[in-house]
């Protein structure tokens, strides 16, 4: 339990902790000019994308915007639910779609597996977002999200920028395009491993809380997360134990 103080004690400990919030926002707003003020690389390779409409390419899922968020969703062919914690990401997104769409901004989940499963999975988990399939191309591959079974191998493969071992096939990232009038697309941006997070709402409300993420002694960051239909069902399991 945290020390208890009268108000006045509070007031002086929490101007304090005040003064490093602010600058830690005008240092996030120079982050985010710097980022804004990268270098774009032009995205020549065509890429075929399976969605609900029929066959897309990478220029298409702008859906007449300018700017497309895309959220690399670790879901392989053969497997029954994508990742839970790619999951925990995308349980974030549905509010957010129309304030982006003002902001001239498209977002898609991409994912290995066929449609068929992406959609199953969307409607058991109630999100709008739209999910397409990316199986039939080297999307993922190319952007560093999937890796090839002789780069498995190798025992390292390049992820967040580096050579690193990597226990599955799949990781989660983000990445960011732009496209011109004349049509051209360009990569902007990409991010991984624990720079997902921009995605993950609760992260940011629980560290307002006395007791965080209540992650330690964890094998792992995110080792509590279950797909939120799970939720209920652990705590009808936990009532029905009481019962």
């Amino acid at each position: 339990m945290n020390t208890v103080v009268n108000h006045e004690q509070w007031l002086a400990r929490r101007l304090d902790l005040l003064a490093r919030e602010k600058e830690l926002m005008r240092q996030q707003d120079q982050l985010a000019s710097a980022r804004r003020a990268l270098p774009w690389v032009r995205v020549d390779k065509q890429y075929v994308f399976d969605t609900p409409q029929g066959k897309r390419s990478l220029a298409d899922l702008f859906e007449g915007r300018s700017q497309l968020v895309v959220q690399h969703f670790m879901f392989a062919p053969g497997k029954e639910r994508g990742c839970p914690h790619c999951s925990y990401m995308a349980d974030h997104t549905d509010g957010a779609l129309p304030h982006l769409a003002q902001r001239g901004v498209s977002f898609v989940v991409v994912s290995r597996a066929p449609l068929a499963s992406l959609e199953n999975m969307r409607r058991e988990l109630g999100w709008k977002f739209k999910w397409v399939s990316c199986g039939e191309s080297d999307f993922n591959y190319d952007f560093h999200v999937s890796f090839a079974a002789e780069e498995m191998a190798g025992g390292a493969v390049y992820y967040n920028f580096k050579k690193q071992p990597f226990p599955l096939q799949d990781a989660p990232g983000i990445s960011v395009f732009y496209k011109d009038e004349a049509g051209a697309v360009y990569h902007t941006y990409s991010t991984y491993g624990r720079g997902v997070e921009v995605m993950m709402h609760t992260y940011r409300m629980l560290d307002l809380t006395p007791l965080g993420r209540q992650e330690e002694g964890m094998p792992y960051g995110l080792a509590w997360v279950q797909y939120h239909d799970r939720y209920a069902q652990e705590a009808a399991s936990c009532c029905g134990a009481h019962d």
